[in-house]
């Protein structure tokens, strides 16, 4: 599931809602050894788009008022949010609410966080996944070795807009981009 090199089709799908997009701010988790190659990918991707990635590295929940208050004194023109936030600790509606008060447009690979709030997701399938898994348990209980067995990418992915967000930030969204979309929370 390390999929930081689809940062630049986040980015594509963030300057295809704000044309004039030029600087992205980018959360990533401190405490996370892979955050770096989350942010290198990031500006890398922002650097083939004319896209300026500012990194914003913290560890704590606490952290989250100052790098807001950085994006807004750097004029991010919208952020993407290292999946590990919204996935595995929780703080997807925190993040999406900080967000909406900044009226910044959101991304993330995170599959609930259109969910809890943020306005966008792009990402592998969550239930593709899960198949994928059960199909390698089912591989190793019958007696393969898990270290001979392929590693794989996820194949299917998704589009998720949360339009409710999109009209708290005085963002509408292309017919285009929303034709794009899996699913639409309305």
């Amino acid at each position: 599931m390390m999929m930081p090199e689809l940062t630049g089709k986040r980015l594509e799908l963030l300057r295809e809602i704000s044309p004039k997009l030029s600087r992205v701010a980018f959360l990533a988790h401190g405490g996370d050894p892979s955050h770096k190659l989350f942010v290198k990918e990031a500006q890398d991707a922002g650097r083939s788009r004319a896209v300026r990635v500012q990194p914003l590295i913290v560890e704590r929940p606490e952290a989250f008022e100052s790098a807001f208050s950085a994006m807004k004194r750097e004029r991010a023109d919208a952020l993407v949010i290292q999946p590990l936030f919204i996935n595995t600790l929780g703080h997807g509606r925190q993040l999406a609410d900080l967000a909406a008060k900044n009226a910044l447009p959101t991304i993330s690979d995170a599959d609930v966080f259109a969910e809890v709030g943020g306005l966008m997701v792009y990402g592998p399938n969550p239930l593709a996944t899960y198949e994928r898994v059960a199909t390698y348990v089912d591989r190793v209980l019958k007696g393969a070795k898990p270290a001979e067995l392929p590693v794989e990418q996820p194949l299917k992915f998704e589009l998720v807009i949360n339009l409710e967000t999109a009209k708290q930030i005085g963002l509408t969204i292309p017919p285009n981009v929303l034709a794009q979309a899996n699913r639409v929370i309305r």
